[in-house]
């Protein structure tokens, strides 16, 4: 009969994964990430038209993104629930040079830990006043800036007990669709980030501690919110982790 495996389980599981090497990052085929074995590929790719992708590839442009979609708490008549944040940074090349007017969405949970989707049953509260997606375009400095509330933690039934670090989804897209990259940024000092085995199929520490936002006093507005900056290094020796279109919870 199978069993829901336990904390200890996975512990010692990704304990395990740590001893074979860093290999590619994030691990594809990742044990204590229970669905992996599942949402990664199995059979080599498939060749396709990229012009015939590109056909169905979203519109999107400067004109395309209102100034307010970058401030996740005034997106409704009501102000949400929780800890108002800022969270800013820039996205980079490789040379460190900034990437100018690209595309960056967010989604999230909400203060309480749950998603605006039709599939989170986790019974947290929702708050009518927060949908917890954001988008804006960079600056000519690479530069981007939400404002929103930090997210909470959730259940995700990877094993028993299975609770996911506070944490905001970004994607970056390119000039079109199919160059979009999807990441997670995470809050310094979670109690959650050992015993996550999504953070921890990046098996490189220094990897692992890229995701992880600073949190910068000097953003905080005072009287209103607290500041978190993290940058997006988009390649070279430096960059941020990314996921497959096969990966993220």
């Amino acid at each position: 009969m199978n069993t829901v495996p336990t904390q200890a389980d996975i512990d010692a599981e990704i304990a395990a994964a740590r001893l074979t090497g860093p290999g590619r990052q994030p691990l594809l085929d990742y044990p204590p990430y229970r669905s992996t074995l599942l949402r990664h590929p199995s059979r080599p790719p498939l060749a396709v038209d990229p012009e015939g992708v590109e056909l169905w590839a979203p519109a999107f442009g400067a004109r395309d993104v209102a100034e307010h979609e970058s401030d996740l708490t005034a997106q409704h008549a009501g102000e949400p629930l929780g800890e108002r944040i800022v969270v800013t940074g820039k996205v980079l090349d490789g040379a460190g040079r900034p990437v100018a007017h690209q595309l960056v969405e967010v989604w999230q949970a909400n203060a309480a830990g749950r998603y605006r989707h039709q599939r989170d049953r986790h019974p947290a509260p929702h708050d009518p006043n927060f949908t917890g997606q954001g988008r804006c375009i960079t600056g000519a400095d690479g530069g981007y800036r939400f404002v929103t509330v930090k997210p909470g933690a959730y259940p995700w039934r990877n094993h028993r007990n299975a609770w996911r670090p506070a944490h905001i989804h970004f994607s970056v897209f390119g000039t079109v669709f199919t160059q979009r990259l999807v990441t997670q940024m995470y809050f310094p000092g979670d109690p959650l980030f050992d015993r996550d085995p999504i953070l921890q199929s990046v098996t490189d520490p220094r990897a692992r501690e890229r995701l992880v936002a600073v949190y910068d006093h000097d953003l905080n507005t005072p009287e209103w919110s607290l500041g978190y900056r993290w940058d997006i290094v988009l390649t070279g020796v430096h960059s941020t982790l990314f996921e497959s279109a096969e990966e993220g919870a």
